[in-house]
Order: C-alpha cells, then structure tokens, then sequence
C-alpha cells in the first residue's frame, strides 16, 4: 500500500522551509487556497503597488524628463545585470532587458541566423523541436521565411523532451542555429543544455536557449555551459507582472561582432543617440540588442522580483522546488488507480523543472470549478492540469490542500467516491 502524506507531514516541511518566510513577501490573496500556477504567471511582491506609485509620483512624476539622465537610460543593462546574475549565471553586461519574449526571440534568433549565413551561406537549416512552445515555433518558422532557411524538426516525447543524443542526430554542416527550451513547457523536462550546447558547438551550430520556465526555477549556468544566447520571460518564477519585459542574453565572444546584428534597429539601440545622426551603428555590447525606448515602468516590478530571487539564491530555490514537486508526486501516486491520472512529468530530479504536469481526460471541464473554490493550476490542451508551485510564495500544505481540492472535483466528475 502506498503511504500517503498527511495535511500534518506538509506543516512540518513548512516549519522546516528554510525559504519559508518569503511567501509572507507577497501580496495576499483571500479568496485563493492554493497558487499553482506560478509557472504561468507569478505572484506580486509585497509593495510593489506602493514602489509603483512612488515611481510615478518622484521619478516620473517630479523628476519627469531628467530622470533619463538619472538613471532609466541604463535600466535594460543594470535590470538586466540583477537578471543576469540571480538567474541566469551570467556576468555582467551580457544581460539586458527589454521587449516582449517573442519580439527578444525574434531579434536574437534572426541575428544569429544571418551571423551564421554570413560566415558559411551552407548553414541553412534552422534545428528544433515539435513540442517548443508555440511562440518559439512561429518565430522560427517566420525567421526561416524570411532567410530561405530549412526548418528541422526533432520528434520529442511531449511527457519528457529534447535529449543531447536527438540533437547529435539532427545538426550537422548545413546546421546554423538551434532553438531549443532549456526547460519544456508542458512536461517540466529539463535539457541537459551544457551537453547540448556542446553537441551543437562540435557541429559548427549556435544555440538560441528559452529560459522561460528555467529563469528562477532551476539553476541556470549560461557562461558556465558555454551559451551563445537566451532569451525568457520576467512574469513568471521572477514575478515581473503580467506583460512584464524579457530578457535576452548574448555572450559576450559574440559582441561587437559585425556579422551578428540584431534586426530592429531602433534609435535606443544606436550608438550615441542623441546625436541623431544618419545611418545605424549599433551601441556596443549587449545594449545592441535595444531597440526602441526602454519600458522602464515594467522593469520596475522585474527588479523587485530579481531582487527578491538573489537574496534567497537559485539553489535553495531549486532544492525547495523539487521537495514541492517530490510532495506532489507522492500525493498523487496516493491516489487510487480507478481516479485514471496520469503523471506526464520526469520523476528524476535531474531532468525536472519546476511544475508537474497531470493528465486525465476530465480535466478540460474540472480547471474551472478548481478556480472557482480558489484552486488555481493551469490546463494545456488536450488533457494536462499543470502544477506549478513557486517555491518563494508556495508553502507546502497550501499544494497539499490545493490536491485535495483537485482529487475531490476530479472524482465528483468521473463519479468515483472514495
């Protein structure tokens, strides 16, 4: 028989939570028993309204124009940096943050492609995979349109995701770049993105990393590993706000690099702006990858949630996210078998992210009564309910109580008792 942990056995992982005083750090949320969806979009930092409205009062509102001079023209590069370093293993000035997730992926992918075309017009082939999150899959099909590319397509397990020996299948000499997610989106797989990047490397290739559900979940080590680029959102383990600017890495081997420009070229992104000169010469470094006037308004909530990441560290982050994930696991299996779910995530630790995906076919019609009695995870289509705890704003019974919730409602909608 399989043991079952108990509502007191989740009090007790809290009361031992070294992190545990961090989920008092956020803004409350009376009507919710349990979050789980901070793979999607995190939690608001406690004062962030507050930070908000003094921004707008002082430095927008009294300083008006002058604080450009005063600080927001840096913003993409100092926010970046505090990304950089809480999150992405990166030293400074490879790390800038501006734009959306797709127009960053857009800017960094195409100026990867034409830098490889450019140094050997053989490389057209675009390498990913077919379970990529929709965006990163749209983005490289249009850069492919554009650049008369060959997209290659790496056939994955959507319950596990992209392993070192499918990419050594796939590049070759006609490889330029590859465009994978260091974390899956719907499975929670974790890439061995070092033996990868390798992988790609020994081939001639460049590799574009997603850290979309990597940045502020798992550890990541992109000078370590040897990462060309990485591109991910701020709205989710980093709770940025919805809407919230990305992030783009670059390494620093490829600035300043003349075959390697990003294609949108803004007057933010120019080297001396204000000079209004004519013709683009991009700024130097990674600012190159600016475009357009920073949105300084969003970076605000993106620094505190940076902030708030650095001060706990990445690796106690993980080593919390996967006892969260460990105790999900372990309720779950508690489950009876007629219940019919199925775990579609990696039970190695090595190879999982920080979510949990279920799947049953009654979860499309359970989500919504979950969010109404303040249960929240995420449902992706056809039949997955995602677990996504947040281990800075998730306690331990909070996921317990929300999986006591779901097992209810699922077997109110299958009639199974018990």
């Amino acid at each position: 028989m399989r043991e079952v942990p108990t509502r007191d056995d989740a009090l007790a992982l809290d009361a031992a939570d070294p992190l545990a005083a961090f989920a008092a750090e956020f803004e409350p949320a009376p009507d919710v028993v349990a979050y789980l969806d901070g793979n999607s979009l995190g939690r608001p930092v406690a004062g962030t309204a507050e930070e908000m409205a003094r921004f707008v009062r002082e430095d927008w509102g009294t300083r008006l124009i002058r604080s450009w001079d005063e600080g927001w023209m840096g913003w993409p590069e100092q926010v970046g940096d505090l990304v950089g370093r809480a999150a992405l293993g990166a030293a400074p000035g490879q790390t800038v943050v501006a734009d959306s997730t797709t127009v960053l992926l857009y800017k960094v992918l195409r100026a990867l492609v034409d830098h490889q075309l450019a140094l050997d017009p053989a490389r057209t082939e675009l390498v990913l995979d077919t379970d990529n999150f929709p965006t990163d899959r749209y983005v490289a099909e249009g850069v492919a349109a554009e650049r008369g590319l060959r997209l290659v397509w790496i056939d994955v397990d959507p319950a596990a995701g992209v392993t070192p020996e499918q990419v050594a299948d796939a590049v070759g000499p006609a490889t330029g770049v590859v465009l994978l997610s260091h974390v899956a989106y719907r499975s929670g797989w974790v890439a061995d993105a070092e033996g990868i990047t390798g992988v790609v490397h020994e081939a001639g290739g460049l590799v574009l990393w997603d850290t979309c559900h990597s940045a502020g979940s798992v550890p990541v080590r992109a000078d370590d590993w040897g990462w060309d680029a990485a591109v991910g959102c701020d709205y989710k383990y980093l709770n940025g706000g919805p809407g919230a600017p990305a992030h783009a890495y670059l390494a620093a081997r490829l600035h300043d690099v003349p075959t390697l420009r990003q294609p949108v070229q803004g007057w933010m992104g120019r080297r001396d702006p204000f000079l209004m000169e004519q013709g683009y010469v991009p700024a130097p470094g990674v600012r190159s990858l600016v475009s357009g006037t920073p949105p300084v308004v969003g970076m605000v909530p993106v620094a505190r949630g940076a902030g708030m990441l650095e001060r706990a560290g990445i690796e106690q982050v993980r080593d919390k996210s996967l006892r969260l994930t460990d105790l999900a696991l372990a309720v779950v299996d508690s489950w009876p078998d007629e219940l019919g779910v199925v775990v579609a995530s990696p039970r190695d630790r090595d190879r999982r992210g920080g979510h949990v995906t279920l799947r049953h076919p009654a979860f499309a019609e359970v989500n919504p009564r979950l969010w109404a009695r303040g249960v929240i995870p995420d449902f992706r289509s056809p039949d997955g309910l995602r677990l996504g705890p947040a281990p800075l704003s998730t306690r331990f019974v909070e996921l317990w109580d929300g999986l006591a919730v779901v097992r209810e409602e699922l077997a109110a909608a299958t009639s199974l008792s018990g």
